[in-house]
């Protein structure tokens, strides 16, 4: 082999791993030194934080972060983030966000997980108009009332309101961690003032019921309601009134024409008379006859 190109070929690998080692060297002491100004305060967690709780200034902790990982909407004083309602969970170690909390003064428990423009509405359950208990925090359901009507003939139960968040239920306002049903007598549903009229107007009037349905659904279903007469293979009024054929509209009477005008009275006719007088006898001679009109 020639001796040439060994010695080219030993000083190019000398001078490739002379390289190597360089870059090396300043990559790893850049990578391991960060400024200080490359650094910022982000507070986080100290414990789990739960749904409806105030948070204190035990419950946090500063932590510096690189400038590059500093989340989005996160807080690098603790005094921005103290007194204010959560309305997500937040777990241990985990960055405080914005959209994790209410505003400050919000108050507590169900209040601050309220959106703006909607309303908490209290329906009183049994273990059946609850669903056997699984209307739990975050479910969704269907409200059905059952009444009678006014001028109604019998009782008809009608869907009210379809997909309904349920916000609590007694005074949770979060599911049971294992999922199990929650015993409860109250449950507040989370809807607008228009169907908040709608939901006390069937609780003073009629039974409500819930039907629980599953949460990805978010289809509403028009349906007309069922009356006791259904229920037991009869026609319904409303039915009857379909069946029944509409009574025909009364023909309007034809105008009447004016009165035609009397006719004429018929002419009198007047005979012509002579008058004798022989003595005293008077005799009267009819020689004709004359029209009188």
């Amino acid at each position: 082999m020639d001796r040439r190109f060994l010695t080219v070929l030993g000083m190019s690998v000398v001078l490739a791993l002379v390289v190597a080692g360089l870059f090396y060297q300043v990559t790893s002491s850049a990578a391991g030194r960060k400024r200080p100004s490359d650094m910022r305060d982000l507070v986080a967690a100290a414990e789990p934080l739960s749904l409806g709780m105030s948070i204190k200034p035990n419950q946090l902790k500063v932590v510096k972060v690189p400038m590059e990982m500093f989340p989005k909407n996160g807080f690098s004083k603790v005094e921005e983030v103290i007194d204010r309602p959560v309305i997500s969970n937040v777990l241990a170690d985990e960055p405080i966000l914005e959209g994790r909390l209410a505003p400050r003064g919000s108050g507590m428990g169900l209040a601050p997980i309220i959106p703006s423009g909607m309303r908490a509405v209290a329906v009183r359950v049994n273990e059946v108009a609850g669903v056997a208990g699984f209307a739990l925090p975050g479910m969704r359901v269907d409200v059905l009332v059952t009444g009678r009507p006014p001028n109604g003939n019998g009782s008809v139960t009608t869907t009210v309101l379809q997909n309904i968040t349920v916000l609590s239920a007694n005074q949770q306002i979060q599911p049971d961690s294992r999922g199990q049903a929650i015993n409860a007598t109250v449950v507040n549903l989370l809807v607008t003032p228009a169907q908040a009229e709608i939901l006390t107007l069937a609780g003073s009037e009629g039974k409500v019921q819930l039907i629980l349905r599953n949460a990805a659904d978010q289809k509403t279903e028009p349906t007309p309601g069922k009356e006791l007469n259904e229920l037991f293979g009869m026609r319904g009024t409303r039915q009857i009134a379909q069946a029944e054929p509409a009574p025909r509209p009364r023909p309007r009477p034809a105008p009447q024409a004016a009165p035609a005008p009397p006719p004429p009275p018929a002419p009198v006719v007047v005979p012509d008379e002579i008058i004798m007088i022989r003595g005293n006898q008077k005799t009267v001679e009819v020689i004709g006859q004359k029209k009188v009109q």
